[in-house]
Formats: structure tokens, sequence, C-alpha cells
């Protein structure tokens, strides 16, 4: 974390395209970029959201994003 600030949730939505809700949901459902609570305030590494969003990749839609099998 040395050098970036936390992101808050509005600017991770933000970047992914998606509402407030969706992260609250991800959160409270289990799924979505890795979080901390500090205080009441939720905060994510910028570092877990570009990772959390990298592991989402796919190259179809029967790509689970395991390994490729040949």
């Amino acid at each position: 974390m040395v050098g970036e600030r936390m992101m808050r949730e509005s600017e991770v939505a933000a970047l992914l395209g998606v509402s407030r809700r969706t992260l609250q949901g991800w959160r409270w459902r289990g799924g979505g970029p890795p979080y901390v609570r500090i205080g009441g305030a939720v905060r994510y590494e910028p570092a877990e959201v570009r990772a959390w969003l990298d592991a989402q990749r796919r190259t179809s839609t029967s790509d689970s994003g395991g390994e490729v099998s040949r």
C-alpha cells in the first residue's frame, strides 16, 4: 500500500462501472474486490482492485476462469 491511498466505495464503483449498491451486494454475498473496514468506512486497496479485475477476464462465455484445457 506504500504510496497509494485507499479508494472509497464510490471510486471503485465508478472504476468498475457498477453502482455502489452492487458493491454492497457483493460484500454481503461474498465476491467483488477485497476490502477493509476502517471504523465504519469501507476502503479498497488499488492494487487489490486491479488484481480482482484482472482475475475476471474471460475469453468466451464458456470460460469459467480456470485453466485452459487443450
